[in-house]
């Protein structure tokens, strides 16, 4: 499975979503015979752009300027292309240029990329435009030379027309000037857009073995479990308590552990030199996220014991890991991870670390998901571990050793 999610993103590659924004106004053109037609370059640009790219890798949404920084703001396009208000007119000034003499300028084709929303995705832009925009660069410069030829072709019985030049076809047949740029730049100490992944990964580590070593530390005071200091072997008589009760007592100890590593994490975070634009956003989602997994995962014990070990990794980190997002995008994993990664703890708490990180604590970006997700894993949590131990109390299920037929074994 982890092969799967990174030996060919490439082919893995399914929508993409990259904003198209087409401001071209067009501009009016004399022909040979002296009549005028309006013309949009812009138009037949963004018409081939649509023809040449994959519609089941690239998701090219057809967006205003202003609708498109929106998206770009919010982490929901990975990048776009401008066509520029003067696209056409600077077209037509080149091929005018290209027999008249005069200062003459390349049209712009814009591609902006998204590094807030992670280096591999910003990769797969660049390679994107590079591919995209060569070809489309081809295309017009086909288009163009043709019109100049055209315009050059003398009336009949009118003298010869004059040779274009090795220079002047060159600049007809790539006539674009493609510029890459990014259009909300990484702050210093982000990893390339890394840290907020390795962050989540951290909150889900602490809320995970934290509730487990909780889980053990606790059961041995309370006489379930022995305790072992290298040599020494220690089994404390066993406390009559509850299951509901020892549930609860673990459930506070994971709450104090969530504000406490929180805190710890930021405080580390600082010193290194990650920069936090909502750091009271960051301790309280990290808290809370903590908290959520924390709590899943002691119940998950009190429901199943020490095969909760093994189901409580399998859910949030070896599920988590490759379904999160934050290396490689979900549009460049097989779709079964963009399945396991509406309902896996790792993606939603990536998302709205990366909100807080990256896009301002940014509802639309991610953080919304991130916190209603992780609420609805603590109410599970919280539901479910209080019925499971409750049922088993109404039973008489008490955590006391058994002999081989079952029955409550006597203790010396």
């Amino acid at each position: 499975m982890y092969l799967d999610y990174v030996v060919d993103p490439e082919k893995n590659l399914h929508d993409f979503p990259i904003a198209l924004v087409n401001q071209d106004v067009g501009d009016d053109i004399t022909g040979a015979d002296g009549t005028v037609k309006h013309v949009n370059f812009g138009d037949q640009v963004a018409d081939g752009l649509k023809q040449a790219v994959p519609a089941d890798k690239i998701d090219l949404r057809e967006l205003g300027i202003n609708e498109a920084q929106l998206q770009m703001q919010n982490a929901q396009v990975y990048g776009t292309i401008i066509i520029p208000s003067d696209f056409s007119k600077r077209l037509g000034i080149l091929g005018v240029g290209s027999v008249v003499p005069g200062e003459i300028s390349q049209p712009v084709l814009t591609l902006q990329t998204n590094p807030r929303t992670g280096a591999f995705a910003t990769a797969i832009v660049q390679k994107f435009g590079e591919e995209a925009l060569t070809q489309v660069d081809k295309q017009v410069g086909q288009q163009l030379t043709a019109q100049v030829n055209q315009q050059l072709t003398p009336p009949p019985g009118g003298p010869p027309a004059p040779e274009l030049s090795a220079a002047t076809r060159i600049a007809l047949a790539n006539p674009l000037n493609l510029v890459v740029e990014q259009f909300w730049p990484l702050p210093g100490g982000s990893g390339e857009g890394l840290t907020a992944f390795f962050y989540s990964l951290l909150l889900l580590l602490v809320g995970m073995v934290g509730a487990m070593i909780i889980h053990q530390l606790i059961d041995s005071a309370l006489g379930f479990l022995p305790t072992e200091w290298g040599p020494w072997y220690l089994h404390f008589p066993r406390t009559p308590i509850s299951r509901v009760k020892t549930l609860l007592i673990k459930w506070a100890a994971v709450v104090v552990m969530a504000i406490l590593v929180s805190g710890a994490l930021m405080g580390i975070g600082r010193w290194l030199g990650m920069p936090f634009s909502k750091p009271l956003a960051l301790f309280l989602y990290g808290a809370f996220v903590i908290i959520a997994v924390g709590v899943t995962c002691t119940s998950i014990l009190a429901a199943v014991g020490t095969a909760g070990l093994i189901i409580n990794l399998i859910i949030f980190i070896i599920l988590g890991l490759p379904s999160s997002g934050g290396t490689v995008p979900i549009e460049a994993t097989p779709k079964y991870f963009g399945w396991l990664a509406n309902f896996e703890p790792m993606h939603q708490v990536f998302l709205g670390t990366r909100a807080i990180l990256y896009f301002d604590g940014s509802g639309q970006a991610g953080l919304t998901r991130g916190f209603w997700m992780a609420a609805l894993g603590l109410t599970i949590g919280v539901v479910f571990g209080l019925l499971i131990t409750s049922f088993y109390d109404r039973k008489g299920l008490e955590r006391k050793p058994v002999n081989d037929r079952g029955e409550p074994a006597v203790q010396p």
